[in-house]
């Protein structure tokens, strides 16, 4: 197996579960999110853990059809509008999908197909949904076909930074379940509360959940840890394949954007930019070697980068290498440097970095 790793944690993944379900008092059920390779840590793949839930929610139908051949025969909620072309795919293997598209839901009828669905609502996301002026003539649409209509659900795209706004959006989330409701008295599930929502909100009307980044132990908005105690799952780990000393005036990797002002002693590492380490790291990131913060020198190259472990006693080829283990190096320090936020980092590292369940 390749030096480089992600270590993944399914009992953390289990305990942030736990978590989720006592902050919210066993009020609703809890359907994990596993979209995009359950946030990069691939815990989608474990047919064990997947089973422990009756309903799962990915992005794409793609990503459906990779967990029925892996062995999932419970339900999959699909949350983004799917394509007409996936139509036969999504009645072969008996997925759940969020609608909001007219002409997909024309191509369906046409069809006479009796796929299942949630009616998405929009409600200020300003992505996909039933506007509240078509709603309707949309339900209408749905109760002349033999669509099985199962849920209705829409997103909060603020829920962690302005309550006014998300209020606004509840209201309107509300009204439109109501008149779902009126048309399809037995609706099954009612959600719109992702990670930020259910931390930050209590929706009565609601009966189903669905976390994402906080089953992976990571922070939803700035004050998540605040709320829930989360145990992140993931940690990315090479290790140092060669050694040197440098003197003044020599510089390191492409470009030359550093270069040592004293002597120094300077570890490559196996990992780069292709593996999902972000080059804007370069000269200003820092990873965690034998208990101690090594700073990274110069630009981060396609499979590999240098550190600085002048300070590191007894460093030697092969120690581990850190980038970030949740305690020295943080995904959200990490996310901060980027300026961009934890989903990304952790979304993003590399296929060619295998997955180690370490538990």
């Amino acid at each position: 197996m390749r030096n480089t790793v992600l270590e993944v944690s399914r009992k953390a993944f289990l305990n942030n579960y736990k978590k989720v379900l006592k902050y919210i008092d066993n009020k609703a059920l809890v359907m994990p999110v596993v979209k995009a390779n359950a946030y990069g840590t691939y815990l989608n793949k474990d047919l064990e853990l997947m089973n422990k839930f009756d309903i799962i929610a990915v992005a794409i139908v793609e990503e459906a059809i990779a967990l029925r051949k892996n062995g999932y025969k419970k339900d999959i909620f699909i949350l983004n509008q799917p394509y007409i072309d996936e139509i036969d795919l999504i009645e072969d293997y008996n997925l759940i999908v969020g609608i909001s598209a007219k002409e997909f839901l024309k191509e369906v009828i046409k069809r006479k197909k009796a796929i299942r669905c949630h009616i998405e609502l929009e409600t200020g996301m300003g992505r996909c949904g039933v506007l509240p002026q078509d709603l309707d003539n949309f339900l209408n649409l749905l109760n002349k076909s033999i669509v099985k209509v199962e849920g209705v659900y829409s997103h909060l795209s603020s829920a962690d930074i302005d309550h006014k706004f998300t209020s606004k959006q509840i209201k309107l989330f509300e009204q439109g379940v109501l008149k779902v409701k009126k048309v399809f008295p037995d609706v099954k599930y009612i959600h719109c509360e992702a990670s930020n929502g259910l931390l930050n909100f209590d929706l009565g009307i609601c009966n189903l959940v669905r976390p994402g980044i906080l089953l992976y132990g990571y922070q939803a908005s700035k004050c998540s840890n605040l709320k829930i105690s989360l145990e992140p799952v993931a940690k990315l780990k090479s290790k140092i394949s060669y050694i040197k000393k440098v003197k003044p005036g020599d510089s390191i990797s492409y470009g030359r954007s550093f270069v040592a002002d004293r002597e120094m002693i300077v570890a490559t590492v196996g990992c780069g930019y292709a593996d999902g380490v972000r080059r804007e790291l370069s000269n200003k990131g820092m990873v965690a070697v034998n208990g101690c913060l090594c700073k990274i020198l110069g630009k981060i190259c396609m499979d590999s980068l240098m550190i600085d472990v002048s300070e590191v006693l007894n460093v030697k080829v092969n120690d581990d290498v850190y980038l970030f283990d949740n305690k020295l190096v943080s995904v959200d320090d990490i996310a901060y440097l980027c300026e961009t936020i934890n989903y990304e980092i952790l979304a993003t590292i590399g296929e060619r970095v295998p997955r180690v369940f370490s538990d």
